[in-house]
C-alpha cells in the first residue's frame, strides 16, 4: 500500500465515511477501480484488509490531532 497526499485529491468536510457517515479522513483507491472513504475509526478497524486491496491511499488522519483553536 502506498500513501500519497496530492493536493488535487484532498478530502473535504463533504466527504463522508462509507460505513457510518462521519467525516472521512482516509480515501482508498482500490486496485480493482473505484474508491472507498473512511473515518479514522473505520480506517483503523478495516486497516489490514484495506492494505490488501489498496492501490493508493490518501490519509489525512493527522488533521485530527491538530492544535486547539485560538481562544480555547
Amino acid at each position: 500500500m502506498t500513501t500519497a497526499l496530492a493536493p488535487s485529491s484532498a478530502l473535504t468536510a463533504a466527504d463522508r465515511c462509507d460505513r457510518c457517515g462521519a467525516q472521512a479522513y482516509l480515501r482508498v483507491e482500490l486496485q480493482s477501480g473505484g474508491e472507498l472513504l473512511f473515518c479514522a475509526h473505520h480506517a483503523r478497524e478495516h486497516g489490514d484488509k484495506l492494505k490488501e486491496v489498496a492501490a493508493n491511499v490518501v490519509d489525512e488522519t493527522h488533521k485530527l490531532s491538530g492544535s486547539p483553536a485560538a481562544g480555547s
